[in-house]
C-alpha cells in the first residue's frame, strides 16, 4: 500500500499478476477435466491444498519454521486459509453444482468490486481517482460480456447465488486478512501457513464429502477413485492445479498485492472468464461468441483505465 516503486518495477508486477491471472483463469478447465474423471469437487481442493502444502515443505526444508511470530499473526493465517482456501472453493464449487454456471462466474467475479468498496470506504487505505473507478466498472461490465458468451439467460437460484456471492466475500476476506501479515514474514512461509489452515479446515468437508447423505436419506460413501491416477491426464492437470494453480499462484499473488495494492491487483481477477472461455475454446472446443470478443475488449480497456498511475 504505500510503497514507492518505479514505473519500471511495477511494470513487473503487472506482468506477474497476468501470469497469475492466466495460471487461475486455466484451472477451471483442469477442474472440469478431473470432475470428468471421478474426482468430486470436494476431493480436487483437498488433495491440492495437502499436495501444495508439502511441496512447500520440500522447498523450505532448509529453513523450515513452523510456528509464527505471535498467536495473534498466527489467528490471520488461520483466516486466510479458511477463507481464501476452504470457503472461497467449497463456496464456489457447490454453487456450481446448483446455480448456473453464467450466475455464479458473475457474482463471484464482483469481489473486485468488493475489494475496491472495502479498500476505499471502509479501511481508507486505497485512493483512487474517477478514472480509475470508472475502469473498473467497464472492466467489470465487459466480464459480464464474456461470461455471458452471447447466452442472456439467467436464471435465479438463491442458495446457489448466494453461496457465489459468499466465495466473493470469503477471497475479500482472504486479501484483507493476509495484510498484516504479508510485510512481517516470507511469501513461501506466509502461503505455507495459509495453505496448511486450507488443508485442516477442509477436512471435515472432505469427511462429509466421503460419507455423502444420499437423496433417499442413506449416505453413501464417495471414495477417491485412486485407479484414475494412473492416467496422465489426471496425473498432469493435478500437477497444473498444484503447481501452477496453488504453489506459483499464491505465492506471486501476494507479492502482487503487496506491490500493486490490493484494489488494484484484484482488477486483474476481472479478467478470469475471459482466459477460462478461451482456454475452453482451445482445449474442448467450446464457442466465443462476438459478445464475448466486446466483452474481451472492454475488460482489456477498463484494465488499463483502471490500472494506470500518472507519476
Amino acid at each position: 500500500m504505500g510503497i514507492k516503486t518505479s514505473s519500471g518495477s511495477l511494470a513487473v508486477w503487472h506482468l506477474f499478476a497476468i501470469i497469475t491471472i492466466l495460471f487461475w483463469g486455466t484451472s477451471f478447465v483442469s477442474t472440469k477435466v478431473l470432475i470428468n474423471h471421478g474426482f468430486s469437487a470436494v476431493q480436487i481442493f483437498t488433495i491440492r491444498f495437502a499436495a501444495t502444502y508439502l511441496m512447500l515443505l520440500v522447498v523450505g526444508l532448509r529453513n523450515i519454521r513452523f510456528r509464527s511470530n505471535s498467536w495473534k499473526d498466527e489467528l490471520f493465517f488461520l483466516l486466510g486459509g479458511v477463507t481464501g482456501c476452504t470457503i472461497y472453493f467449497w463456496s464456489e464449487n457447490t454453487a456450481l453444482t446448483i446455480s448456473q454456471s453464467s450466475n455464479v462466474s458473475l457474482i463471484v467475479c464482483t469481489n473486485p468490486l468488493l475489494i475496491m468498496l472495502v479498500g476505499v470506504f471502509l479501511f481508507k487505505r486505497e485512493q483512487l481517482c474517477k478514472r480509475q473507478i470508472a475502469g473498473s466498472f467497464i472492466t467489470f461490465l465487459g466480464m459480464i460480456l464474456v461470461v455471458l458468451n452471447g447466452k442472456f439467460v439467467l436464471k435465479l437460484s438463491p442458495v446457489g447465488d448466494m453461496l457465489a456471492f459468499g466465495a466473493a466475500i470469503a477471497w475479500t476476506v482472504y486479501s484483507y486478512s493476509t495484510e498484516s501479515v504479508r510485510s512481517k514474514y516470507s511469501t513461501l512461509f506466509a502461503i505455507r501457513k495459509i495453505f496448511f489452515y486450507g488443508f485442516l479446515t477442509s477436512l471435515p468437508i472432505f469427511a462429509l464429502d466421503y460419507f455423502g447423505l444420499g437423496t433417499e436419506g442413506n449416505f453413501v460413501a464417495h471414495p477417491i477413485p485412486w485407479d484414475a491416477f494412473k492416467e496422465p491426464v489426471v496425473i498432469g492437470n493435478f500437477l497444473c492445479l498444484c503447481i501452477f494453480s496453488n504453489l506459483f499462484g499464491y505465492l506471486i499473488w501476494n507479492k502482487v498485492m503487496e506491490r500493486l495494492g490490493t484494489v488494484l491487483a484484484s482488477n486483474y481477477i476481472f479478467a478470469l472468464p475471459l482466459i477460462t472461455i478461451i482456454t475452453a475454446a482451445i482445449t474442448i472446443g467450446e464457442h466465443i461468441s462476438s459478445v464475448a470478443i466486446a466483452g474481451a475488449a472492454a475488460i482489456v480497456t477498463g484494465m488499463i483505465m483502471a490500472e494506470y498511475k500518472k507519476r
